[in-house]
């Protein structure tokens, strides 16, 4: 395997392992209740995000690519975010 599939392949396994992180905690509704959650979830993105600068900057990957990843789980995020925050809030509504 060469370093930039290598590279690309340890980046969306620890994108994944964010986002499963999120997902979990999402079935315990604990994302709007725990700041501490909140914390190791920041955490986890400023190390993904600092991986992702690091393989920019030895050429295995691109910085578009790099962009794109981050964007992708942002995004993700997002939309784990929003389902928990209509859910939470569609009680006060009731």
């Amino acid at each position: 395997m060469i370093v930039t599939e290598k590279a690309w392949q340890i980046l969306n396994e620890n994108a994944d392992i964010i986002y499963q992180l999120i997902e979990r905690q999402k079935n315990y509704l604990c994302l709007t209740q725990c700041p501490a959650v909140e914390e190791v979830i920041d955490t986890q993105l400023f190390g993904l995000t600092k991986q992702v600068e690091f393989a920019i900057a030895i050429d295995a990957i691109s910085e578009e690519e790099g962009h794109a990843l981050i964007s992708r789980l942002e995004s993700r995020l997002n939309d784990v975010y929003s389902v928990i925050y209509d859910q939470h809030y569609e009680g006060f509504r009731s």
